[in-house]
C-alpha cells in the first residue's frame, strides 16, 4: 500500500511479498521535455530524381520535401532481399539546399533535415552509425495520403555516422519509503558489493488522493540504485538515486507540462468536461493517454445509439480524442488516443456498441485547422478533418456535421 504516498513503483513481473518497490513523494526524472532530433545536412550522391524531388533539383519545384526513407538496395551476394525495409532510415522534414548536375542526367543533392534514430531499434541492428552493404538507395516520401516516388541515388553522405551518445538521464526517488527488494538493493550500493548490484525494474503508478493506484501507460524505472540521502522531508524517509549504463533510468518519460495532468486526475476522475481544452496539443494527447490509464470496463451502450461531439475545442488531432472521448464516455472519458486506437474502441468493448451516428458540432472549427500540413511534434504529415471522417465512416459510424 502507498500509505498516502503519491507514487507507488511496482515489479510487475513478480507475484510474491517483494512485488512493491517503494513508495514516494516524488520521482526527480519523470517529468522532462523530450530533446528534438538536431538539424543535419545529408548528400544524396548520384541522385535520380522523381517527383517533386526533381522539380527542386530542377529550380522550379518547392524546395520542402517532408520526410523521405532511404530503402537500401543490397547487392547481389548479400544475405539481405535487394531492397530491405529493416535497413530503411528516415529523414525527417527535408529542404533541399542545392542541386549539382553530377552528368548523365544525374545530381549530388544537399538536403537539411532530421534522421529519425529510434534507440531500441538501434540496439537490435545495425544503427545509423554503419553503412549498410548498398547498391544505392530507393528514395520513398511518406504523405499522408500514403507514399510518394522520390527516385534514386547511387550513395549519400552525412547520415551513416557515429553521433554522440546521448548522456543517460538519472532519477531520484524523493522522499522514499523503501519496500525490502530495494533495500537490499540499496545495502548493496553502500557496501560497494558491485557484483551483486541488480537492475531495479518497476511500472510507476499515481496512486489518488482515495488510495487507488493507476499504471502510468509506458513509464517505468529500469535502473540501477547510485546513491541515498536522507530526504529532507523526514520521518525517516530516504532519496534514492538511479543510473543506468543502458540508457534513462526512466523509461517512457512524460512531458513537463504532464504533471499537471496527472496531479489533477489524482484529485479523482474529472466531473466537468472539456477541462483538456487548456491543454496545448503535446499536452492534450497526455489528457487521453490519463484517461486511457483510468478507464475502466463498463458494458458498451447500445448499437445504433445518437451522441454529441462537442467541436469547439477541436484544433488539432489529439483534441479530436479527446473530445469524442468525452462524447462517448463522458467527462475524462476515453475513446482513442491515436489512430489504431480509435479503430480499436470502434469494434466494441470500449463503451459504445459499433454502428452508432455521432452528431459533431461545431465542425467549422476542425475543418478549418485539421487541414494538411506537417506536423513537427511528431515528425510526420499532419492527419486532417478528412482523414478522421474517412475512419470513422470505415468503421461504420454515421456522421453528421453541424
Amino acid at each position: 500500500m502507498s500509505g498516502g504516498f503519491p507514487w507507488l513503483l511496482v515489479d510487475q513481473n513478480i507475484d510474491d511479498g517483494d512485488a512493491v518497490v517503494a513508495a514516494c513523494a516524488d520521482i526527480d526524472g519523470l517529468f522532462a521535455d523530450p530533446a528534438e532530433p538536431p538539424v543535419e545536412r545529408y548528400t544524396l550522391l548520384g541522385c535520380a530524381p522523381a517527383g517533386r524531388l526533381r522539380a527542386a533539383c530542377d529550380g522550379y519545384g518547392p524546395a520542402w520535401l517532408g520526410n523521405i526513407g532511404l530503402e537500401t538496395i543490397h547487392r547481389p551476394d548479400s544475405k539481405h532481399p535487394r531492397e530491405c525495409w529493416e535497413c530503411t532510415e528516415e529523414l525527417l522534414d527535408l529542404t533541399v539546399v542545392s542541386a549539382h548536375p553530377a552528368g548523365f542526367g544525374v545530381f549530388d543533392v544537399v538536403l537539411e533535415g532530421r534522421l529519425r534514430i529510434d534507440p531500441e531499434q538501434r540496439k537490435r541492428r545495425r544503427g545509423p552509425d554503419r553503412a549498410p552493404e548498398a547498391d544505392g538507395y530507393v528514395l520513398t516520401g511518406i504523405t499522408g495520403e500514403g507514399e510518394e516516388k522520390f527516385g534514386t541515388c547511387q550513395d549519400v553522405s552525412g547520415v551513416f555516422r557515429p553521433r554522440p551518445e546521448p548522456l543517460p538521464k538519472p532519477a531520484t526517488l524523493i522522499g522514499c519509503r523503501p519496500e525490502p527488494r530495494l533495500r537490499r538493493a540499496i545495502e548493496a550500493q553502500q557496501r560497494g558489493a558491485a557484483r551483486h548490484r541488480r537492475m531495479i525494474i518497476a511500472s510507476i503508478y499515481s496512486v489518488a488522493d482515495d488510495g487507488t493506484a493507476t499504471h502510468m501507460l509506458d513509464s517505468g524505472l529500469g535502473a540501477e540504485v547510485a546513491g541515498t540521502r536522507p530526504s529532507v522531508l523526514g520521518d525517516g524517509l530516504v532519496d534514492v538515486t538511479f543510473e543506468s549504463s543502458y540508457g534513462d533510468a526512466i523509461k517512457g518519460g512524460r512531458p513537463t507540462g504532464a504533471r499537471e495532468i496527472w496531479e489533477l486526475w489524482r484529485r479523482g476522475r474529472p466531473e466537468k468536461p472539456g477541462l483538456w481544452a487548456g491543454f496545448p496539443s503535446a499536452l492534450r494527447h497526455e489528457w487521453a493517454g490519463a484517461a486511457l490509464a483510468h478507464h475502466r470496463p463498463a458494458p458498451d451502450k447500445r448499437s445504433g445509439r445518437t451522441y454529441h461531439l462537442d467541436g469547439r475545442h477541436i484544433t488539432d488531432e489529439d483534441g479530436f480524442y479527446c473530445a469524442i472521448g468525452e462524447a462517448i464516455n463522458g467527462p475524462g472519458g476515453y475513446f482513442g488516443w491515436n489512430a489504431g486506437a480509435l479503430h480499436d474502441c470502434l469494434l466494441g468493448d470500449w463503451g459504445a456498441s459499433p454502428g452508432f451516428r455521432l452528431i459533431w458540432h461545431d465542425a467549422d472549427v476542425a475543418r478549418r485547422h485539421l487541414v494538411p500540413g506537417y506536423d513537427r511534434r511528431d515528425w510526420c504529415p499532419a492527419v486532417t478533418m478528412d482523414h478522421l471522417l474517412a475512419w470513422l465512416a470505415e468503421d461504420g459510424v454515421e456522421v453528421e456535421l453541424r
